[in-house]
């Protein structure tokens, strides 16, 4: 495995710095003020504002892979591993590039699974960041850490299907640029336990859906994007929204999850790499029991064992990816299931340990440092809670020391569970 970047990547990677550098890390205040200026759940001004920067700089839907789509940077995962990681050290900064979630794993799900009217009706203005779109899967009334459990119903009738279900989780709902969910609920309950879902495209202004509430994250409710619940009552849309076909659901959970899961990672090593920046500045800054808190033994060691970990998750993800790019999903399935556990708990320790060395300031919002513990430690939980993927690995290495005839291929949700839906 060769993890050198790229031409492409160096020179991709250069202007996304300085992009950074001249109009993300600068506005972070300004992104702050106008966010809690007037209507919180309106966009906000300054992030308009940078879209068509971004977009002028060539710098726009850079998560796109060339087997999807020619309308982005056409990279693979491995490539734009090292771009997501830029991005994720300001949480707001992906969707200035049109990479955010969940519309990132949306739109790679539209591109390789729906039809040339999903592509012209919702990845055409997806993709030139005209509307946003959420993801309904996970819901309150079962353990959605197995999505085979889910409870809503795409039920036939005639020319159409009827969408009953209650939803939460439903990350960028609250958005009024949101149009369109995809939904995924049972079509067929005689169906095997993993052929019984399916996945269907809804406009988010058809009759029968109603946002009952905003719910938040640890105090915080990520306006204007949000995390909704969500009701569908009796909701009718047309047979041809169907994504791939009734039945077919749990494939496409698998083909969408796998990247979306590798982006919050990558973007988890960049908060990591910020949070142990602003620890190493404040640790030179700061003076107690008279030396600087960078001459403490204690603190040098908390840096230390910080540098190692975000170094070691860099390296599993970029081998997750690199795997991804040349044997697939399914075969890097294990991989996979190990970045989504060890990604955010580096990131959790990282910025605790930041926190920690900033004292009050850590836990106020003086600094990132309190919304990203937050935003990373919801991440535990997001696409499937750690101990599902745990298990995930755990069954893959056994499979080695069990006799032929007791092996079996892993389930679909074995392979990895598709799990909650918090920004999927």
């Amino acid at each position: 495995m060769h993890f050198d970047y790229s031409p492409k990547v160096q020179e991709l990677r250069a202007r996304l710095l300085a992009f950074m550098d001249e109009h993300i890390l600068p506005n972070e205040e300004t992104y702050e003020r106008q966010r809690a200026e007037g209507d919180r759940w309106q966009p906000v001004k300054i992030i308009e504002d940078l879209k068509p920067k971004a977009r002028e700089a060539g710098l726009w839907n850079l998560f796109l892979p060339p087997s999807t789509s020619n309308r982005g940077a056409g990279l693979t995962n491995l490539e734009y591993a090292p771009l997501c990681e830029i991005m994720g050290r300001v949480p707001w900064a992906s969707e200035v590039f049109n990479c955010s979630a969940p519309d990132t794993g949306n739109m790679e799900t539209i591109a390789r699974y729906g039809s040339e009217e999903h592509h012209e009706t919702w990845l055409k203005p997806l993709l030139e960041g005209e509307i946003r779109s959420c993801f309904a899967m996970t819901e309150p009334d079962v353990a959605s850490s197995d999505a085979t459990n889910i409870q809503s119903r795409i039920e036939r009738s005639g020319d159409e299907y009827v969408l009953n279900g209650r939803k939460w989780w439903t990350s960028g709902a609250g958005d009024p640029r949101c149009k369109v969910a995809i939904f995924m609920g049972k079509t067929d309950l005689a169906a095997p336990r993993h052929l019984q879902q399916s996945m269907i495209l809804v406009p988010m202004d058809a009759p029968g859906i109603t946002i009952k509430r905003m719910l938040p994250v640890f105090g915080y409710d990520d306006a204007p994007h949000g995390h909704g619940e969500v009701i569908f009552e009796n909701v009718r849309v047309p047979v041809s929204s169907v994504l791939l076909g009734e039945g077919r659901g749990f494939e496409i959970a698998q083909g969408r999850l796998g990247p979306g899961r590798i982006h919050h990672c990558m973007r988890l090593i960049g908060v990591a790499e910020r949070a142990l920046e602003a620890m190493c500045r404040r640790a030179e800054a700061r003076t107690a029991f008279g030396k600087k808190l960078s001459e403490h033994g204690v603190v040098r060691a908390q840096i230390a064992q910080s540098r190692m970990e975000i170094e070691q998750a860099r390296l599993l993800v970029l081998k997750a990816a690199y795997m991804m790019d040349t044997v697939g999903n399914k075969a890097a399935r294990s991989e996979i299931a190990m970045i989504k556990v060890v990604a955010p708990n580096v990131a959790c320790q990282v910025i605790d340990r930041a926190i920690q060395v900033h004292g009050g300031a850590g836990v106020s919002n003086d600094t990132f440092l309190a919304y990203a513990y937050a935003m990373s430690r919801t991440l535990r939980l997001a696409d499937g809670p750690d101990e599902v993927h745990a298990e995930t690995v755990a069954k893959e290495e056994l499979r080695a020391y069990q006799p032929k005839r007791e092996r079996k291929e892993l389930s679909p949700s074995e392979m990895t569970a598709p799990g909650a839906g918090v920004n999927v």
